[in-house]
């Protein structure tokens, strides 16, 4: 890879597969990438994910459309990207595992140089275009 400065980092949230025919749940990937200087994104991981699901006992047939907002789900992608128990991680984000995933994509990066970036959540346009009612 060619040298480059990280100027961020991005939690990518993107709908895992089409839309099913149940109305009442969704899942999602998140990814994070590292983003250079001249605009590119590096991936860092593509493995995680979360699924939501309204639920009701008293709505005929059972099901109820999800209805989520931009902050509902960005924090769902927060909780995806960060540790469980920060107080055992002393971390409050994975810095120097993304790091480590970074230099072993080229990038000379350290987790101090992480932690002092700007971080941003970002939806694909699908899961713009699925939000944009809220």
């Amino acid at each position: 890879m060619e040298p480059g400065r990280i100027v961020g980092l991005v939690a990518g949230c993107d709908l895992r597969g089409a839309y099913p025919e149940d109305a009442s749940t969704r899942s999602f990937t998140v990814s994070e990438f590292a983003v250079m200087e001249d605009g590119r994104r590096v991936l860092l991981h593509a493995e995680r994910g979360f699924t939501v699901t309204a639920r009701s006992t008293g709505v005929p047939g059972g099901v109820v459309p999800l209805v989520e907002t931009r902050d509902s789900i960005t924090q769902y992608v927060l909780n995806a990207v960060l540790p469980d128990d920060t107080e055992e991680s002393a971390e409050e984000h994975p810095w120097s595992w993304l790091a480590e995933l970074a230099r072993a994509r080229g990038l000379d990066v350290t987790a101090e140089d992480l932690r002092g970036l700007p971080y941003q959540v970002v939806f694909t346009d699908i899961v713009t275009r699925w939000l944009a009612p809220t």
